[in-house]
Formats: structure tokens, sequence, C-alpha cells
């Protein structure tokens, strides 16, 4: 029987009861990953946990609202207790916050959305850092968007919780360039068969996106053992993986 790319190896997803996330652990689950899957939602991670097992793969599901740092700190500490590593983080878990002009934002939905898309995934840096440097090539995965890299009017709340989570990512990823096998990456999904796109966009016919398990088997390709990219984005429409524009 042909080795799984993925054997044995421990997959943290958040946001993995649904969209992107769930595919995303399904797929990881598929390659032979066992998948830490974290979401807010018990039903759907049973929902998921069920798919993972008709895939013959084997998931820990986590109940966890990742505004509760301290929760995500314990979370280090089971991982550690019970793998000594962690070999896959992908910090797919976003919310979206008002599309509205940013003086008609109150300041706690504008608080939440910088909590969950920035200062959450700095907590997960933070606690599992040391897990991923454990591995021997230890990958990590954050869902971005365009919005935060251009201007679109009435976005300027997710959008800059965006270009911050780029820039931190980045940020770290030269940190641990040279000293660890660990590579950080950025992932842009574009317009995709979403509830947040959904959200963000009404009007729109979900049936002329892409469905969040097509950009799945890339995601699974940056999580291997054989990517060497690092601090870069991959942008799913055009297939590509690029660098951030640096200022003229």
């Amino acid at each position: 029987m042909t080795a799984k790319p993925l054997e044995n190896r421990i997959a943290l997803v958040t946001g993995a009861s649904r969209g992107i996330g769930k595919e995303v652990a399904k797929a990881l689950a598929a390659a032979g990953a066992h998948v830490i899957a974290l979401a807010r939602t018990q039903g759907g991670l049973e929902e998921l946990d069920d798919e993972i097992k008709a895939l013959g793969g084997s998931a820990t599901l986590v109940p966890l609202d990742l505004t509760d740092f301290d929760a995500l700190d314990r979370l280090g500490y089971s991982i550690n207790e019970r793998w000594g590593r962690l070999d896959i983080l992908v910090g797919n878990a976003g919310v979206l916050g008002p599309i509205s002009p940013l003086n008609h934002i109150d300041q706690k939905p504008f608080e939440r959305v910088f909590a969950v898309n920035v200062t959450a995934n700095f907590r997960l840096i933070r606690s599992l850092d040391p897990l991923l440097r454990q591995s021997d090539a230890g990958r990590a995965i954050f869902i971005t968007s365009s919005a935060g890299s251009n201007t679109y009017a009435y976005w300027g709340c997710y959008g800059a919780s965006k270009a911050a989570l780029d820039v931190m990512v980045r940020d770290w990823a030269e940190e641990i360039r040279n000293i660890t096998k660990v590579k950080a990456m950025l992932v842009n999904p574009g317009r995709t068969r979403t509830k947040m796109r959904a959200e963000a966009a009404p009007g729109e016919d979900p049936a002329t996106l892409p469905s969040p398990a097509e950009i799945a088997p890339f995601i699974v390709e940056m999580a291997g053992p054989n990517w060497q990219e690092t601090g870069r984005l991959f942008d799913f429409p055009t297939r590509k993986v690029l660098d951030f524009q640096r200022p003229a």
C-alpha cells in the first residue's frame, strides 16, 4: 500500500466546522494527517468527524471560541502532552464584521474582528511555535484576503485586520526563516462559495464561485514536508505563489 503524503502528521485547523476549514480538514485527514479540528460549534465538529471517519481518517474535536485566549494556551499544553509536536497549523477561522463606512462602526464589532482575525492568530503562533519547531517540517498556513492589500470602500474593518495578519505572519516567517525548519504561508482564496462570501455579497450567484473543496488540495500541498516557500502569498485565483508588493 502506498503511504499517504501526510501519514502520521498532526494538523490543527481552526474554523474547521464549515467552509474552507472543513474541506481542508477533510483533505488533510484523507492525506493521512490526524486532524485537531477547532471550531465554536459542537454539532458542526461532530458532522466533520463523521465525514473524516468515512474517509478513513481520524480527528480530535476541540469546541472552542478563538477569543478565549487562555484556552489557546491550554491547547498548546495539551498538544505537547499528547504528541510533543505539531506538524501543521492552518489558521483559517475569521469573521467578516460590518461592511460599513468606518465612522458608522461601533467599537465592539470592530474589536471582535481584530480579536478573531489578528489576536487569535497571534496567540496561536505564540502558543504553538515551540511545537511547530519540534516537527521535522513544521508548516503554518493562514487564510487572508485581497482586502488586506487593496482598498475597497466600506471594507476598512475587515481589510485592516487582514493587512495586520499579513504583516504579522510575514514578520514571523522572517524571524524563523534561518533558525528553524518551519515555513509560514498566507493564502488568498479569492471569491469562494462560503457563508462569509454570501454575507459580503448577498446578490451574487454562488454557483459562479469555486467551492471550498477546490482550494483544499493546494493547502494540503503547502502543509507537506516538501514545501519550501515561506513568507509569501499563494493566490488561489491565479494559482501562483506571489511576493507581497513593496512600496515604490
